[in-house]
């Protein structure tokens, strides 16, 4: 089954302005485990992180403990830090196209594969076990040289690839184009995807990485990430959980997550946030409170239960006569049919006037003579 890889603590901590304490690491981890996530990347390998060993010490003695991972870059020291640290996973990291390796480094192709070799021989020397790949620009790499990076990789003692959209340039069906390919290429090799999402497609692109047969994708809480982040993990969960009927994860504890990384981050939950938005089950429209009423799927793909929510109707500009009966009997008002139009036009006009949907004791007022008395 394919699974995910919670980056937030890595990749989610490298957003700009965002710096997580050690307790809101390890409750920020605690959590994310509570939903099920099999692996948490908790950050990078270097004896700069001094809260590091604390962290992988507390995460091993979670009660629902997934993979615990780190990100590492193909230095010598670096490697041995990671080998003290003993992480269930090590994630190496090597560009694969022209812009990162000739001008953002200074290096050549050859010099790249001769790295991957001797840093995964290091690796496997210090008995690091499971040793991924990150290939990092993956998306504008040469075909032909990310061909032979993947099979240096594989060679080298590879347990998986991790292709990485650097930039946020794919789009699903490139995604899964180059899943396939390197699939066909090497079929036994575990493939995962890092989507980024500067145009908007992260979660998308995961969802197709994983629907072209990936064992893995990459996700932040709220999307974290460089930039405009990358593919957030409360929709990939929500949409494996709540569409796809996968049972691995606990969709409730989403809100509580979502919340808990918010105030770390200082990052407010939009309320039309998907899945997690303090609205998004606030409903105004006439017409869309009819369909509500008459059956909740009609405007709801999913039960505000599954999420800790609760759904909410509003009478406001768009009020219709059926949303105002309706609201009238929770109110314990049975006004009667013929004078709900009035009622409509009354509320519609006030609501424009205050310039938002009405409150509960605003609406009381309007209903004068009172009714259902």
């Amino acid at each position: 089954m394919p699974g995910l890889i919670d980056s937030t603590l890595r990749e989610g901590e490298q957003t700009a302005g965002v710096l997580f304490t050690l307790d809101q690491k390890i409750a920020i981890a605690e959590a994310v485990a509570a939903v099920g996530i099999e692996e948490l990347e908790l950050g990078v390998a270097t004896s700069l992180d001094a809260e590091l060993p604390t962290l992988i010490d507390a995460c091993r003695g979670l009660a629902r403990r997934p993979r615990l991972a780190l990100w590492c870059r193909c230095r010598a020291e670096d490697i041995e830090c990671a080998a003290r640290l003993r992480p269930d996973v090590l994630s190496l990291s090597l560009p694969a196209s022209h812009r990162h390796i000739r001008k953002r480094l200074g290096k050549t192709y050859a010099w790249v594969l001769s790295c991957l070799r001797s840093s995964f021989r290091q690796a496997r020397d210090l008995g690091l076990g499971y040793l991924s790949l990150g290939v990092e620009d993956a998306s504008r790499a040469e075909p032909d040289f990310l061909e032979e990076l993947i099979d240096e990789a594989v060679a080298a003692g590879a347990r998986r690839l991790r292709l990485a959209d650097t930039v946020g340039i794919m789009t699903p069906q490139e995604t899964s184009a180059l899943i396939g390919s390197c699939r066909r290429r090497h079929p036994n090799l575990e493939l995962a995807f890092h989507g980024h999402n500067d145009f908007g497609l992260a979660t998308a692109n995961a969802l197709s990485a994983l629907e072209a047969g990936a064992k893995w994708a990459d996700v932040t809480v709220l999307g974290l990430g460089e930039r405009a982040g990358c593919a957030r993990l409360e929709e990939v969960v929500g949409l494996l959980t709540l569409v796809k009927k996968r049972q691995a994860y606990r969709v409730e504890g989403l809100r509580a997550l979502c919340g808990l990384v918010a105030e770390a981050a200082g990052r407010p939950v939009a309320a039309n946030h998907p899945l997690v938005g303090s609205a998004i089950f606030t409903c105004e429209s006439g017409l869309h409170v009819q369909g509500l009423l008459a059956d909740p799927a009609a405007y709801e793909p999913f039960p505000p239960e599954r999420v800790n929510a609760s759904r909410t109707i509003q009478l406001g500009v768009k009020a219709g006569g059926r949303a105002m009966a309706a609201y009238c009997a929770r109110l314990g008002l049975t006004p009667p049919v013929k004078s709900l139009p009035t009622l409509v036009v009354k509320v519609r006009q006030r609501a424009k006037e205050l310039g938002r949907p009405l409150l509960e004791a605003e609406i009381r007022g309007l209903l004068s003579p009172p009714v259902g008395r």
